[in-house]
């Protein structure tokens, strides 16, 4: 058996996210195939990328760009509670995915809606937690359940929000004030590594 801590470790380790998996980090990059977006590592983003990181151990989708989109949507499905961080960033997940891998990006939102996410548990008591127990507890397991009318309706609304919520966040990222900031983040960080 092995704990949910023991797992992050072990996936922290296997992906090159660092010890504490990056969560301490001023700035991210969102990089879509080899070209990275810089996107500020807010405290909502902190907050709803530990338990997107134990949705990752407990469905099985890998960190590779259309997994991510993937978990994008069955996080979508499985909610994401009053994290706005991760509705966000999910919504641009489950959009790209619909245009890249359609579908298991809309296999991944079904998956979903017929299990929970970690956004509802409490995080700290979960790491302590056997991660076949978490499984069980939120209803996960590798099935592939039949689509009903109400999951479609539900993904192209998803999908309609993503592709608005996308519109507006590349507007944000790519305006001459963020480029600023960003750049500046990462000098900041750079001295601070070599001091």
């Amino acid at each position: 058996m092995t704990t949910l801590r023991a797992a992050l470790k072990r996936y922290f380790e296997d992906n090159g996210f660092g010890p504490d998996g990056g969560y301490a980090a001023t700035w991210v990059d969102f990089k879509l195939g080899p070209v990275p977006f810089p996107l500020p590592n807010s405290d909502a983003r902190r907050r709803a990328v530990k338990f997107h990181d134990l949705n990752h151990l407990l469905t099985g989708y890998r960190t590779d760009t259309v997994s991510e989109f993937e978990i994008s949507a069955w996080e979508l499905g499985a909610g994401c509670r009053d994290f706005a961080a991760a509705w966000i960033i999910n919504l641009g997940g489950l959009t790209a995915g619909t245009f890249v891998a359609p579908r298991r990006t809309f296999r991944a939102f079904v998956r979903g809606r017929r299990q929970r996410a970690s956004y509802y548990l409490d995080y700290d008591a979960a790491l302590q937690r056997e991660l076949d127990d978490v499984k069980r507890e939120l209803g996960i397991d590798d099935g592939r359940p039949r689509a009903r009318p109400g999951d479609l309706l539900r993904f192209l609304l998803a999908f309609v929000a993503g592709v608005l919520v996308g519109l507006l966040m590349l507007v944000v990222l790519l305006s001459p004030v963020t480029l600023a900031l960003w750049w500046r983040g990462r000098r900041l960080q750079r001295i601070a590594q070599e001091a």
